[in-house]
């Protein structure tokens, strides 16, 4: 089970860095740790610490139990990596967006998030 973790856990933090537009030097630099860590988080082969984890939630700005999202050792597989595929796919869109652009879709996307609050 702690590889499969470790997985879900790499693919969510390089998700949400890939969504935030930084590299994974800048990521690596955040928490004082080898951009070579970074991608050894990323892909599985090392676990994150608890501390590590503390750390990237803070600067990458989620809360923790966003890394643990959508776990399950049951779940299709097949599924999980289609998502990931597409998450990755909007993440890359995003990033390569103007900031005027970015700005326009983040306003769109909290007003969408308020009027469901009312209803």
């Amino acid at each position: 089970m702690s590889t499969a973790l470790n997985q879900h856990l790499g693919k969510k933090l390089r998700l949400r860095r890939v969504a935030l537009g930084l590299t994974q030097t800048q990521v690596a630099q955040a928490i004082n740790v080898t951009f070579q860590q970074i991608q050894k988080y990323e892909k599985g082969t090392n676990g994150v610490s608890s501390a590590r984890l503390l750390q990237l939630s803070n600067f990458l700005k989620v809360q923790i139990k966003y890394f643990f999202e959508d776990f399950s050792e049951f779940e299709n597989k097949e599924e999980i990596s289609n998502q990931s595929l597409n998450y990755a796919f909007l993440s890359k869109l995003f990033s390569e967006l103007e900031p005027q652009e970015k700005q326009k879709i983040l306003e769109v996307l909290r007003n969408q998030k308020e009027f469901k609050k009312v209803v």
